[in-house]
């Protein structure tokens, strides 16, 4: 075997020749937050969802582990999807709603607070985000792009809360 040194791809990027520009989603973005507070009005039935922010238009890298949320969602057994709504690509071509690709099922049937650092947290994670894009998802959009959290299985009882926040990366 040998010693090796190498470039990560975004410092490749820095010393080629000619240099080749990263995105600020990679390198040198502004980390922004988007904070929602939500207290269902009324019973929701099994698949009821609540709009939780709109990301910007232009490219934006989602940063899952950032994602911190109190849910006191009170049916048994209730589970939380956190996904996008269908939206138009930079290209013009419309991406498919997907409304757990974020997260898959995170069992919420015990009020508290749920972390994107906690095991629990990342055996939910949608199926785009692995540890090889460091929990991430970069969205390119002409309209920005809506997250939304589904109740899949159970319906939201009158009063159900979920707060919290996430953090993202633009310009």
């Amino acid at each position: 075997m040998a010693v090796t040194t190498q470039n990560s791809t975004e410092y490749g990027n820095t010393v080629a020749v000619p240099v080749v520009f990263n995105s600020t989603s990679d390198m040198h973005g502004r980390v922004r937050i988007a904070h929602f507070t939500c207290t269902q009005s009324g019973v929701g039935d099994a698949t009821s969802s609540v709009a939780l922010f709109k990301l910007p238009a232009g490219k934006v890298r989602l940063l899952m582990p950032t994602f911190w949320a109190y849910i006191n969602w009170t049916t048994a057994s209730a589970t939380l999807d956190l996904g996008w709504d269908a939206y138009t690509a930079q290209d013009g071509t419309t991406t498919a709603a997907d409304p757990n690709g974020l997260i898959d099922g995170l069992d919420v049937d015990t009020v508290g607070a749920f972390s994107g650092y906690n095991e629990e947290f990342i055996s939910t994670i949608g199926t785009g985000l692995t540890a090889l894009n460091g929990y991430t998802v970069t969205f390119e959009s002409k309209d920005g792009v809506l997250i939304r959290a589904t109740s899949q299985d159970q319906a939201l009882a009158d009063g159900d809360d979920l707060v919290g926040y996430i953090m993202y990366v633009i310009d």
